[in-house]
C-alpha cells in the first residue's frame, strides 16, 4: 500500500481508503496470482467454442460447465457459437478423454468444435486507462 501511495501521490491513510472504496463498489473485483499452467503439469491448453440445442439450455449448461474443474473460463457470447470455453489439460490424450466422457454429455449442447492453444501471443494483462475519448493516432485516428 505505501508503494501504491507513492505511486498516485496520496498518503498512506487516503490511499487505503480510496483502495476500500473502490472493493466495496466493485470496481477493484478481485485479486489473483498469475500462475504458470504448464509448471503444474497444465501444458495443454484449448479454446473450444459451444453452441446449445435450445436456448432454455442456459442455465443448466452454465451450472454443469462450472462443474467442470478444467475449465478455466467461459464466456456466453452474442451469436453463433454460444460459448468461448478456455480449458487445460496435461496432454492431448487427457484432453481427448475430457472432450469424449464429460464435454460433449453437457447437458443441452448441440455441437463443440476446439482448437489447440499454440502460444500466447499477449497475456492476459491489465486493462488499459480509462478509455480515451478518441483513438490514438498509432490507431488510425486523426488528432
Amino acid at each position: 500500500m505505501t508503494e501504491l501511495a507513492e505511486q498516485v501521490r496520496l498518503s498512506v491513510s487516503r490511499c487505503q481508503r480510496r483502495v476500500r472504496e473502490l472493493e466495496r463498489t466493485g470496481v477493484i473485483a478481485g485479486y489473483h496470482a498469475s500462475v504458470d499452467a504448464a509448471s503444474l503439469g497444465y501444458g495443454f491448453e484449448v479454446l473450444a467454442f459451444a453452441t446449445l440445442s435450445r436456448p432454455d439450455a442456459v442455465a443448466e449448461f452454465d451450472a454443469a460447465l462450472a462443474e467442470v474443474p478444467q475449465v478455466i473460463e467461459a464466456q456466453r457470447l452474442f451469436g453463433e457459437p454460444d460459448y468461448l470455453i478456455r480449458l487445460v489439460a496435461p496432454d492431448l490424450d487427457y484432453y481427448q478423454r475430457l472432450y469424449e466422457n464429460v464435454l460433449v454429455r453437457l447437458p443441452g449442447l448441440q455441437g463443440l468444435s476446439s482448437t489447440i492453444v499454440m502460444k500466447h501471443a499477449v497475456r492476459a494483462r491489465p486493462l488499459p486507462d480509462r478509455p480515451p475519448h478518441a483513438l490514438p493516432t498509432e490507431l488510425g485516428a486523426e488528432s
